[in-house]
């Protein structure tokens, strides 16, 4: 047997490493000193990832609460988060780790905590009173599954009822259990021979604390005296019952029964309902009993001072009335009114002056929370008019399809944007107020602006001001009213190449500098909007017709192909408005009939009215080839300087000149590389030697073969890979799938080939199998003659290699700072000819290289693909930098972004890794594991910005933010609204002195001598388990760690232990003081009246 000395091994890799080092070394040294002058002042300490704000409407909302004094609204939901409104910019989001469904929520009214209930049946007590809420206390019940929470204002005894029908009562304070128990036997005795069912509700009589209102699912109702542990009376209805609500006086209440009625008890006389309302039920003649309808699922039964008290309930329409939406029905003395909604109601709540529910009530507004918006009405306006709703909660209204994101926009923008987006606005809303109004904001640290786009799938764009963890839309712009629309399915064009949605926005190019807008759609079209604050009637809409085809002969040899020369200006379409033909109605299989030359929309031919925004300037359509559909975009670019705007697809690219109006370039991928193509392509058939990286996202779902090349909406299937950035994704096929698709373009003034002693404007064209291919521009002058000669396009013949499908590219100076792509500043476009003229004489278009740009200088490209970044040196092309990002997963997301006045690379990995490296030597700055991709939706939608922002659709409702930045987290603690803030607790209603004399006024309960331990014994420990949680001002720690972030909190914690204090004393000496003169005003009294009879009174 031959031995191995382990020495000679080691001694033969650590030299073989030695001169691996030595020869890159070597290769950076060779390119050149100057990459080690760059300093580069980005260290790991800037970094730090954590979540910032979460925007839009809660996903799949189960539960709603109200503070009638904090003035505060929460909503839970069924994933378990928590979401926490106040006024207009005070929001917040918090998690229960668990992600249970909430099932209810309930206010310490005035106190700064919540209680939640689950449906993994755990009740949890979380603190509001500090930025980031947390629990405090948790209670797991294990026997037992919860069903209803009670808990009387100022009271700290929870009562909890559960499915079998039994009432726990929980202390809030230390979240223990009572051991006083009423058990569902005891509560119904022999009233019924069969179980109740669940506890559907609990409620004190608002005039007496010591009795309990228990409501079973069967449809019995039981009012309990807590003191006597016995039932007073029980009220027995055939119709299951749904809700229960009491009138302030406590001498009735309602039930909401499954028959679609409302029966009204008077509390003294349970043998039968004192009224059976049915609200939408039919009347029958011969007094026969009203049809029956839908269960009334809530009812509320509100009074007033000075008319007939609101009975509010949602659901109970008959059955007939198919179709309908869902009704929220406000019955107020001799009217109804049925308020239509536009989705399903989960929950309802009535907003009322008053805390006490033993006083007229006032309600002003009703709270609805339906399944995919909040309503508020105004109850006290005619015709019941909704507020204004302050809170960007229309994110979804279509879904989104794409997303980006701006930050440090000219300062210039939102104010030009809200005033176009004001003209927009609904009218008709109530004048009041929006009374869902506390909480106090943070304090703004930043002072840029930052924009978030938003792409729908109904094909309208949203501009959303998101500057200081705040979000507000803008502006909204509908894509879709350029084309015709068809109004049935029947009337469809067979020329659609998706099932639904076919305006649906797949990508967004944007220069915020000039306000040039450019989109591309799901039926392969690219629109290019100018930015006016003028109101345009445009007579013809501009368009072009572009026949982008993927050909390849059937011999087998790399260059196989015909390579037409590439087209002088004009070519490949005219360069007029075309109207398409029309389109054929032969299905795409027949010889004769093949569908060519058509788009897959047809654009208006008729004069479109558009108004202060954004307004077209040229509509760009693929056009179906020999019954081949045109193929999804899957990269697009566009620049204001030049003039021109790029995008490709898995077929090739085309470049159109949309000040001409004319495509200067449509060639296909293959015949970018004229002679110089690395493939060997093989005609229709798979790659045999290995999958391209390119599938990239095709990696992780299953890829479905659609028939007929029809690609399915991004929105109908969440394994549909139809809406991955920079891929073919639209291609299914095996064959298609093997093409070479345009991933990645970037205009930008650098140098094309070797030789070149000085920049000029090109296209950097990176593909889905890690190729950069250079395109040289050559632009005619500035002024008129921009508009009468050509642009001359080229290839350099420049090819750069990378593993796996580019994904961003972007150009450093000597100096290590980005070269932005060379743009105009905006000017309006439709002025006087006085105003052009000087515009003319002003502002030539200039293409000349920046200050930082001398000839002679260097440049240094960076490219980011799917598996590993590179930094190149121009003009001499060797690679100086390289980094393997990843080698089992890829890259979704590559974005170079500024931060402290640097620059960095930021990636978002398919395996959930955000990394960040620094530039130009691409060491790795940060690397934590934080969102492992769950769905499309995130990879879609996962976008970096400048400053160290980033975000993502975390559901199909909501935005989440983050950062990755350091000082940005040290800052958040500031920034973050306060939900809780001091307000006094509004004066219990007066008495009076006959009912303070006779009785009949609302009754005290000494909850402590009834629940308490030493009256009522332990509770048994198997019952539930208590938890204690992580909150509290001193346990809880916010997302801002870090000495500033501890020494805030710390200070907080301390102004608030003070602020309690000082209340606390003040509260004391005022009760001590009550006390005396009390004390005096009784020996008074007692004098007074000490040896008068009773009669004498």
């Amino acid at each position: 047997m031959r031995k191995f000395n382990i020495r000679k091994v080691l001694d033969g890799l650590t030299a073989v490493s030695a001169v691996a080092s030595a020869s890159s070394a070597a290769q950076q040294q060779q390119a050149g000193n100057r990459e080690t002058e760059i300093q580069e002042t980005l260290q790991s300490e800037h970094f730090q990832l954590c979540k910032t704000v979460r925007h839009g409407f809660p996903y799949q909302p189960s539960a709603l609460a109200f503070d009638p004094v904090q003035k505060i609204l929460a909503i839970g939901t069924q994933t378990g988060a928590l979401r926490l409104f106040g006024r207009p910019g005070v929001e917040c989001y918090c998690q229960h780790d668990s992600g249970a469904a909430v099932i209810q929520l309930q206010f310490l009214i005035n106190e700064g905590a919540l209680v939640s209930a689950l449906a993994d049946d755990t009740l949890h007590l979380w603190n509001l009173r500090q930025k980031r809420p947390a629990i405090l206390h948790s209670l797991k019940f294990n026997r037992e599954r919860i069903t209803f929470c009670h808990l009387p204002f100022q009271s700290k005894w929870l009562y909890v009822g559960t499915e079998r029908g039994n009432i726990h009562i929980v202390n809030v304070e230390s979240f223990t259990l009572s051991g006083y128990v009423i058990m569902w036997n005891k509560a119904i005795e022999l009233s019924s021979k069969s179980h109740p069912g669940p506890v559907v509700h609990i409620s004190d009589n608002p005039m007496d604390e010591g009795k309990l209102l228990i409501g079973f699912e069967s449809g019995t109702v039981v009012l309990w005296d807590l003191k006597s542990k016995k039932a007073d009376y029980r009220y027995t209805h055939d119709e299951a019952i749904h809700s229960v609500a009491w009138h302030h006086e406590g001498k009735q209440f309602i039930c909401s029964h499954s028959d679609g009625t409302l029966t009204i008890w008077n509390v003294k006389s349970p043998t039968k309902p004192f009224q059976t309302i049915t609200p939408h039920g039919k009347q029958l003649k011969d007094g026969k009993k009203p049809e029956p309808c839908k269960p009334i699922l809530k009812v509320e039964y509100k009074t007033t001072r000075a008319g007939e008290p609101f009975i509010i309930l949602s659901g109970g329409l008959s059955y007939d009335t198919v179709g309908r939406r869902p009704c929220l029905t406000v019955m107020h003395g001799k009217s109804t009114a049925v308020l239509e909604m536009d989705y399903s109601i989960v929950d309802f709540l009535t907003l009322c002056e008053t805390p006490y529910p033993n006083d007229f009530q006032e309600p002003y507004a009703v709270v609805v929370l339906l399944e995919k918006d909040l309503v508020l009405i105004d109850l006290a306006q005619n015709g019941y008019p909704i507020f204004e709703n302050p809170y960007p909660l229309t994110i979804h209204e279509s879904p989104v399809t794409c997303c980006e994101y701006f930050a440090d926009c000219p300062v210039d923008l939102i104010p030009a944007l809200y005033s176009v987006g004001a003209r927009q606005k609904r009218q008709g809303y109530s004048k009041k107020e929006w009374p869902i109004s506390g909480g106090n904001w943070g304090v703004i640290t930043q002072s840029y602006s930052e924009i978030i786009i938003t792409g729908h799938a109904d094909g309208s764009i949203k501009f959303w001001d998101a500057s200081a963890i705040t979000l507000q839309v803008l502006y909204k712009l509908k894509t879709a009213k350029v084309f015709e629309k068809s109004r049935n399915k029947d009337e469809r064009p067979n020329t659609d190449i998706v099932d639904e949605d076919p305006y649906a926005i797949q990508i967004i190019s944007w220069c915020a500098e000039s306000r040039m807008l450019c989109i591309a759609g799901v039926s392969a079209h690219v629109i290019i909007y100018r930015f006016s604050k003028q109101e345009v009637t445009t007579e013809v809409i501009p368009m072009l017709e572009v026949r982008l085809l993927y050909e390849i002969n059937d011999v087998e040899t790399p260059d196989g192909e015909q390579v037409p020369p590439v087209p002088t200006p004009g070519t490949g379409s005219n360069p007029q408005s075309i109207v398409p033909q029309s389109h054929p109605s032969t299905s795409s299989s027949s010889s004769d009939g093949l569908r060519d030359n058509v788009p897959c929309l047809k654009v208006k031919n008729s004069p479109l009215k558009q108004s202060p925004g954004y307004q077209i300037e040229l509509v760009i359509q693929l056009v179906w080839v020999s019954g081949e559909p045109p193929q999804q975009i899957t990269s697009l670019a566009i620049n204001s300087a030049y003039g021109l705007v790029v995008f490709g697809n898995c077929n090739g690219i085309a470049m159109v000149d949309y000040l001409q109006k004319t495509v200067l370039l449509n060639l296909g991928t293959i015949e970018l590389y004229g002679s110089n193509d690395p493939y060997r392509r093989e005609p229709r058939s798979p790659r045999k030697t290995r999958q391209p990286s390119g599938a990239g996202l095709c990696d992780i779902n299953e890829g479905t073969v659609v028939p007929e090349d029809r690609c399915k909406s991004p929105t109908s299937d969440v394994k549909d890979n139809s809406f991955s950035r920079s891929r073919s994704s639209s291609v299914t096929s095996i064959d298609k799938e093997s093409r070479e698709a345009i991933s990645a373009l970037h205009f930008c003034e650098t140098f094309t080939r070797k030789a070149d002693t000085s920049p000029s404007p090109c296209l950097w064209v990176g593909t889905t199998l890690g190729t950069v291919l250079v395109i040289v521009l050559n632009l005619p002058p500035g002024g008129e003659q921009r508009l009468l000669q050509p642009v001359i396009v080229s290839p350099s013949g420049t090819i750069l290699r990378l593993k796996g499908a580019i994904l961003r590219m972007a150009f450093l100076d000597t100096t290590g700072s980005l070269v932005p792509p060379a743009h105009e500043t905006w000017r309006e476009h439709y002025e006087d000819k006085d105003e052009k003229e000087k515009a003319k004489k002003r502002r030539p278009v200039s293409v000349s290289p920046s200050p930082s740009q001398e000839i002679s200088e260097n440049q240094y490209a960076v490219i980011c693909s799917e598996k590993q970044a590179k930094v190149i040196s121009l003009p001499s092309q060797n690679c100086i930098y390289k980094q393997n990002i990843t080698e089992t997963s890829f890259v979704l997301r590559g974005d170079i972004v500024s931060l402290s006045n640097s620059i960095c690379l930021a990636c978002f990995c398919a395996n959930g890794h955000i990394m960040t490296f620094s530039l130009p030597s691409l060491r790795p700055l940060l690397d934590v594991y934080y969102l492992p991709l769950t769905n499309m939706r995130i990879a879609r939608t996962f976008c970096f910005t400048d400053n160290g922002q980033a975000l993502y659709l975390v559901s199909p409702t909501e935005i989440q933010r983050l950062t990755y930045s350091q000082e940005t987290c040290e800052n958040l603690q500031e920034m973050l609204g306060e939900l809780f803030t001091l307000v006094e607790t509004p004066e219990a209603p007066n008495r009076g002195f006959f009912k303070g004399l006779f009785g009949g006024g609302a009754q005290s309960l000494d909850r402590e001598e009834l629940f308490g331990e030493s009256a009522s014994g332990k509770a048994s420990r198997s019952l539930a388990q208590h938890i204690p949680g992580p909150g509290g001002i001193e346990g809880v720690k916010g997302a801002a760690s870090g000495v500033v972030g501890e020494l805030a909190r710390a200070r907080l914690a301390l102004d608030e232990r003070g602020q309690k204090l000082g209340e606390l004393e003040e509260k004391t000496a005022a009760m001590l003081y009550s006390a005396d003169s009390f004390s005096k005003h009784a020996h008074e009294m007692m004098l007074k009246y000490k040896d008068k009879k009773w009669y004498q009174f």
